[in-house]
C-alpha cells in the first residue's frame, strides 16, 4: 500500500501534475511528472515527499477491474517512489488496454515513462 504521505488527493494536485508536468506515453498507461519545485538544499526546510495519484476510468473496465488495476499500480508505484525527486507530484492515467494487461506489463511501461521522464529515455 502507498503510504498517506505519498498519496496525490486533491483536484489541484492532479490538475498541476497534468498541465504543468511533463507526459510520457505507453501502450497501457500516460504518466504525467511534475518536479519538485523547492529547493531540496534550501536551509532548514525539508523536502516534501513525492506524491502519485491516479487514473483510472470506466473505459479500462468494470468496477472489480478498476480497482483491480489501481492496486497494482499503487503497488508498482511504491516501490518506485524513491526514485523520483522530492517533491514531485506523479499522475498515472490507465489506457483502457491496461485491463486486461498482466502486472508485468504494467511494470514494463511504468518503469519506460518514468525512465523517459527522468531523462534517462531517448524518444
Amino acid at each position: 500500500m502507498l503510504p498517506t504521505e505519498n498519496r496525490l488527493r486533491r483536484r489541484e494536485d492532479f490538475a498541476t501534475a497534468v498541465r504543468r508536468g511533463r507526459r510520457a506515453g505507453r501502450p497501457l498507461l500516460v504518466v504525467h511528472l511534475r518536479s519538485g519545485a523547492s529547493n531540496p538544499h534550501a536551509p532548514g526546510e525539508s523536502a516534501p515527499p513525492t506524491r502519485a495519484g491516479f487514473v483510472v476510468s470506466k473505459a479500462v473496465g468494470g468496477a472489480v477491474v478498476r480497482n483491480q488495476v489501481k492496486r497494482r499500480l499503487r503497488h508498482l508505484v511504491r516501490d518506485r517512489i524513491a526514485e523520483l525527486p522530492p517533491g514531485s507530484l506523479v499522475v498515472v492515467r490507465a489506457l483502457p488496454g491496461a485491463g486486461d494487461a498482466e502486472h508485468a506489463q504494467l511494470a514494463r511501461d511504468l518503469d519506460a515513462a518514468l525512465q523517459r521522464l527522468l531523462g534517462g529515455g531517448a524518444r
